[in-house]
């Protein structure tokens, strides 16, 4: 599996079979909108639905968009969109996603604690998907949070402040987050290859990305 981030909460997954965009990139973020094709592209947020219009399908036709709560099986990938309260979320969907066997969370623009219910059906996940930099979604303080309650193999956090970004409001930086759980690599990748027999046994691992 290849994982790669564009900023905000868009990534592409690459697994051997499918690959899976979350989020395509707004114009307006001020970040430049990679060309992208996918089989599977994930809408966490209401608002983001039309941007989908800009990931291409990578057989003929487009690629199969999923932005409502419900369990999906697209082209040997595992799709489950776990609905968030409404009216605390504003219509966020959270995603587990299954691909190569790895089991990847993707808590897209999350601004508040997870429930009980959520909870469970992220558990056993390899690698967690967080926003951290406040504002607009949970900050740092609060990613450790769930972090501690999910338990996942790897992290990589989104949602933070990068070059380039243009949002309304101001939100922090990934060095806040790293400062709050103490474990961040001091590089920044752009590209992240995993396996599943790769995956950490004991200590979880952080990883933080580029666009």
């Amino acid at each position: 599996m290849i994982i790669n981030w564009f900023g905000q909460t868009c990534f592409k997954i690459q697994g051997e079979k499918s690959i899976v965009v979350t989020d395509p990139l707004d114009k307006s973020c001020g970040l430049k909108t990679p060309r992208l094709s996918a089989d599977i592209v994930t809408i966490s947020h209401y608002e983001n639905r039309e941007n989908a219009e800009a990931v291409k399908g990578v057989a003929e036709g487009n690629p199969f968009i999923v932005d409502e709560p419900g369990e999906y099986e697209i082209k040997n990938a595992f799709i489950y969109g776990i609905p968030l309260n409404q009216e605390e979320g504003k219509g966020n969907i959270i995603y587990r996603i299954e691909v190569d066997n790895i089991s990847i969370a993707h808590l897209g623009n999350l601004n508040h604690a997870l429930a009980n219910g959520q909870i469970e059906k992220l558990e056993g996940i390899d690698i967690l998907l967080i926003p951290t930099g406040g504002n607009y979604t949970i900050d740092s303080k609060q990613a450790t949070e769930i972090i501690s309650q999910l338990e996942p193999r790897i992290v990589i956090p989104m949602h933070y402040n990068v070059p380039g970004l243009k949002l309304k409001n101001k939100i922090d930086g990934v060095d806040k987050f790293c400062k709050e759980i103490g474990v961040c690599p001091t590089e920044k990748i752009n590209k992240f290859k995993i396996l599943k027999k790769d995956l950490p046994q004991e200590e979880m691992k952080v990883i933080v990305m580029q666009p």
